[in-house]
This record gives structure tokens, C-alpha cells and sequence, in this order.
């Protein structure tokens, strides 16, 4: 295992959720709705180490010729993304392609589309979907749940020691249940939204008994 595999690993199991998903971001180009920390943890730790193996090793630079670089284009140089930062240095097919042409590359190969700008990771993302090594097409809607009474049951998820907290405040509050203790805080919401008739269906009156 690499030396640095370790801390890097630390340093993201000490994020809470929010920190963990901007990083997501940030790392693999797409927002992401999942709860779960090991998941985001597992993704980015996935999407830097291939990031790293493309990118050329110090090996490789020790190696070349002591010849001063060629300075860059005009267009290079002013060209970056639209997060700031300047484009990877593009190869093969992808060398003439602009981010736009990525972008559609990548709705052509990974089957949906993508606000991301980076292009190593745009280039990745595509080769792996052709290789049929990473899901295509929509995302699938999660299934809910009807219950008999016609009730649906919608994806609610948090860590255990979330949960844990959040269920010792409901009931040191003297709320008499974690259902009723999420209407009122829907109710709380709606109410603080100016939605008058919707937070009306999550009021006291309206509560399971």
C-alpha cells in the first residue's frame, strides 16, 4: 500500500458529509445525493488514483532531454476551465478537443449529461464507459415504497452515531416518536418557507396518532 494512502484516508474520514460531497465534486466532476461516507470516500480515493496514473511520473521526467519547453501558445496560455484552473494536457483523440466537445463526448458515451469541466476527468470518464467498466445511461430513480395503507416510504438515510444522536435529542425533547419529531420539523420548514397550505398537511392535527 502506498505511503500516503493512509493519511489521505484519515483526512477524508474526518469530513463530515457536506466537506465529503464538496469534495466528491470537486474530484469526480458530478454532485452526488449519497449519505454514505464510505461510499464518497471509496469514490474519491478511486478517481485520485486514476488521476495519478495518468499522470506522467517523475521517472519519466527525470528521463527526458535538459532542453528548455517550448513556450506554450497564446491560446494555451489563456485558456482554463470554467472552474479557474488551466486544462490538463489533452493526448490521442482527445488532443484537439475542446471542453465542449468532451462534454459531448461524454453524453454520447456515458449516456447523461455533465456540468463537469475538468477534461482528465471527462476523458477518463468516457474511456471507462466505453470499456463498459462504469454504469451508462439515466440514473435510475430510486424505488419507493407503498405501504397497504397507500403510504409511501421514501430514502432516508444517516450514519449510525447521526442516527444515534438525532433519536436521543427527539426523545429528550418528549417527542413520542422519530416520525412524528421529522413532521414537525417538515412542518417547522414549510411553515419558516411561507408554504402555508402544504406545512397545513404536517401540522399536529394532521399527525398519525
Amino acid at each position: 500500500m502506498p505511503r500516503n494512502t493512509a493519511p489521505k484516508s484519515k483526512k477524508l474520514e474526518s469530513m463530515n458529509l457536506t466537506e465529503l460531497r464538496g469534495r466528491y465534486r470537486e474530484v469526480v466532476g458530478e454532485e452526488t445525493r449519497s449519505l454514505n461516507k464510505k461510499f464518497l470516500i471509496r469514490r474519491i480515493e478511486e478517481s485520485l488514483a486514476a488521476q495519478k496514473r495518468r499522470s506522467p511520473t517523475r521517472r519519466a521526467t527525470a528521463a527526458a532531454p535538459s532542453a528548455p519547453p517550448a513556450p506554450p501558445a497564446p491560446a494555451a496560455r489563456a485558456a482554463t476551465t470554467d472552474e479557474g484552473t488551466p486544462p490538463a494536457r489533452q493526448r490521442g483523440r482527445f488532443a484537439s478537443m475542446t471542453i465542449g466537445e468532451l462534454q459531448a463526448k461524454y453524453l454520447q458515451a456515458v449516456g447523461r449529461p455533465t456540468g463537469s469541466s475538468n477534461p482528465s476527468y471527462l476523458q477518463w470518464k468516457i474511456r471507462e464507459a466505453e470499456a463498459g467498466r462504469v454504469p451508462v445511461g439515466p440514473r435510475p430513480e430510486r424505488e419507493v415504497k407503498v405501504g397497504e395503507d397507500g403510504k409511501r416510504v421514501i430514502p432516508l438515510s444517516f450514519d449510525a452515531k447521526e442516527l444515534e444522536i438525532l433519536d436521543k435529542a427527539w426523545r429528550d425533547a418528549g417527542i413520542p416518536s422519530r416520525t412524528r419529531f421529522f413532521r414537525r420539523a417538515v412542518h417547522r420548514e414549510l411553515t419558516a418557507m411561507g408554504a402555508t397550505e402544504a406545512a397545513a398537511l404536517f401540522s399536529e392535527m394532521q399527525s398519525p396518532s
